[in-house]
């Protein structure tokens, strides 16, 4: 493997949870490896692992980005890595109120019902 993928794994780890990623890692088979490989290096291994934006406002840019896009199905893994990023709850609803205003309420509001959803998941 390569040095990106290795900070990949790290940075994923990091974010995601040991869990997370022991889950994803464990179904890839050689029709999905190339796509695992590619998200550990180009998302993980170089975006999140720039220094640049810290864990926290990479967080809620990567949930403002996936509401206004209408990426549903990933909402839930980012809300979740907000424990480990220091993105607040508040944070995110400011995230969402943005993507509400910029790309539509009806994708907002389809994200907050996701977010409240994993919330009460993690509160239980």
């Amino acid at each position: 493997m390569t040095d990106r993928y290795d900070q990949g794994m790290k940075t994923r780890r990091a974010v995601l949870g040991d869990a997370h990623v022991d889950r994803a890692t464990a179904t890839t088979h050689a029709f999905d490896a190339p796509f695992q490989r590619m998200i550990t290096e180009g998302a993980w291994g170089t975006l999140w692992a720039d220094e640049t934006i810290p864990a926290r406002e990479r967080s809620m840019l990567t949930l403002a980005v996936l509401a206004a896009t209408g990426n549903f199905d990933e909402i839930a893994m980012h809300v979740r890595a907000t424990a480990r990023t220091g993105a607040s709850r508040e944070d995110v609803m400011q995230a969402f109120l943005h993507a509400a205003v910029y790309a539509g309420v009806p994708r907002a509001n389809r994200a907050i019902a996701i977010a409240k959803e994993v919330y009460a998941e993690m509160d239980a």
